[in-house]
């Protein structure tokens, strides 16, 4: 084997198939044919670019710069990729974004461009300075944002951007992106695992990639079972006979089921959750319930994310459960 296919067989996939052009974007037509129609007159503006995750915010930042500068877009200077949620105080606006977009570009373009990734991620205090920034170095350089949360940039940066919003993937994009390293990878996808990606992921390609990438190192044959093996998701009949237990009352099996979910199966707390969530509407509970247990099913997921214990949360859970299916009997 070469050097180059060696080095290949090492690159994760979600860098080895992303994609090299505007053109190779998926699921997103209406933004590519106004980036294509901004690179036909090379009067680009400053971009923030929104939307859910793994949506290709960031592939379309790259994809835009290689079709402006060419495949050398990095090793040339013409383009820096800088991550907010790493370096997110002012200082990194100061030094590395400053100095930047400062210099003067080499070649007829006539401007840099600055990726400024997860841009939500930054203080206030460096987005104020961030702004300044924008307007001492319009000139030389043009900044695109990518950021999940349009609501967490400030307004003056927002006003100085040209506002492209991300939709979530769709199952047919997301069938024909499997498909495709599918059959560079020599996988055989069956169609419910490519259905089960798209579940589990909810649009998110770059997550799907990795997960299927994943899954490959155990099987060439890739089915359901195998993504909700490799997602660590409890799945479909565990997850309703726990919330049938504890509606039962039978809160000692329902602590076993919660405990053989999470330790024995390995599912991720976060993910149990949000099945726990789906599956809530398939419960024979009244529908003022639903919605009672769906807001405390929001405040478990916030502290469980602070770092509460898991356990101790969802079983709280199931006690307001249990209480919720006693009304009317």
């Amino acid at each position: 084997m070469s050097d180059g296919l060696a080095l290949q067989e090492t690159i994760p996939w979600i860098e080895k198939y992303r994609p090299r052009s505007l053109s190779e974007i998926i699921n997103q037509e209406a933004i590519v044919n106004s980036l294509k129609t901004i690179l036909s007159t090379h009067s680009v503006p400053h971009m923030l670019f929104t939307g859910p995750p793994g949506v290709g915010k960031t592939a379309t930042a790259h994809a835009f710069a290689i079709d402006l500068y060419g495949g050398r877009y990095v090793e040339d200077g013409h383009f820096l990729e800088i991550n907010a949620s790493d370096e997110r105080g002012i200082d990194v606006i100061r030094d590395k974004v400053k100095g930047f977009a400062r210099t003067i570009p080499i070649g007829g373009i006539g401007f840099k461009i600055l990726l400024l990734d997860e841009a939500d991620q930054l203080t206030a205090d460096a987005q104020h300075a961030f702004r300044r920034v924008m307007e001492q170095f319009s000139a030389t350089c043009r900044f695109i944002l990518a950021a999940n949360y349009a609501n967490r940039i400030i307004e003056p940066i927002q006003s100085r951007c040209a506002v492209f919003r991300f939709k979530p993937i769709e199952l047919e994009h997301m069938r024909i992106a499997v498909q495709r390293i599918a059959s560079k990878e020599g996988l055989e996808v069956t169609g419910r695992a490519v259905e089960a990606l798209y579940e589990v992921t909810e649009g998110d390609l770059r997550r799907c990639i990795n997960l299927l990438q994943t899954a490959s190192t155990y099987s060439k044959r890739i089915d359901e079972n195998l993504v909700f093996q490799v997602a660590g998701l409890a799945w479909g009949s565990e997850v309703r006979r726990l919330l049938e237990l504890a509606a039962a009352g039978k809160i000692e099996d329902a602590r076993k089921q919660l405990k053989l979910i999470l330790y024995v199966n390995g599912a991720s707390e976060r993910d149990l959750i949000g099945q726990i969530y789906r599956d809530l509407f398939y419960l024979s509970i009244p529908e003022k319930k639903k919605l009672e247990l769906i807001s405390l099913l929001g405040e478990v997921d916030f502290r469980v994310s602070q770092g509460a214990n898991p356990e101790l949360q969802i079983m709280m859970f199931l006690a307001t459960l249990y209480s919720a299916s006693q009304v009317g009997k």
